[in-house]
């Protein structure tokens, strides 16, 4: 296997064109700064994990990057590729609210069954209040109660998507609780 192309093929560019909302003075721009910082053309979760270390330098953002890193690594190979950390950053800079909830929901989604179990979503926001210093007014489990008894419509104990969505897209308290804990001092 010999090293990777430093020049972004015009196919990813193409395809970076039709999947993100960046222009291709922005995706080259973006693809130069990437291959400086990961010269071998991919982002190990190690190295993921720093990442967050530094932009939560007063918490434990080592689970919490984790789950990130497994819901935007699409094709599973244990690394993130430039597409791949384009199209999540593209849906987190510039997506729709839908957008958002989408990948929101990847991350929540743990074994990646389609659906929001108490369990995962208490093991997310548990990661997330590690990653702040900052005091929480509910417990991970007191917020994961909370946001099932508004968004779980059919109440079968599970979320799905569309739940998800809707939940996240009409209702300001759950958008507040899944966001609050991420947010630094």
């Amino acid at each position: 296997m010999g090293k990777k192309s430093s020049k972004l093929k015009l196919e990813t560019l193409e395809d970076l064109k039709t999947k993100t909302k960046f222009s291709d003075a922005e995706i080259l721009e973006f693809y130069r700064g990437f291959r400086l910082e990961c010269p071998s053309g991919e982002l190990s979760i190690e190295e993921f994990r720093k990442l967050y270390r530094g932009l939560f330098p007063n918490g434990n953002a080592e689970k919490f990057a984790e789950h990130v890193f497994r819901a935007f690594d699409e094709n599973r190979d244990g690394t993130l590729d430039f597409r791949e950390i384009m199209c999540a950053l593209s849906v987190s800079s510039r997506g729709t609210m839908e957008n958002k909830a989408r990948m929101a929901f990847k991350i929540y989604d743990l074994d990646r069954d389609g659906y929001i179990t108490a369990r995962e979503m208490t093991e997310i926001l548990k990661a997330m209040s590690k990653m702040t210093s900052k005091t929480m007014d509910l417990s991970p489990e007191e917020k994961t109660r909370e946001i099932f008894l508004r968004l779980d419509k059919n109440q079968d104990g599970i979320l799905s998507m569309s739940e998800f969505i809707q939940g996240v897209q009409t209702d300001s308290f759950i958008m507040e609780i899944l966001t609050c804990a991420s947010k630094t001092d």
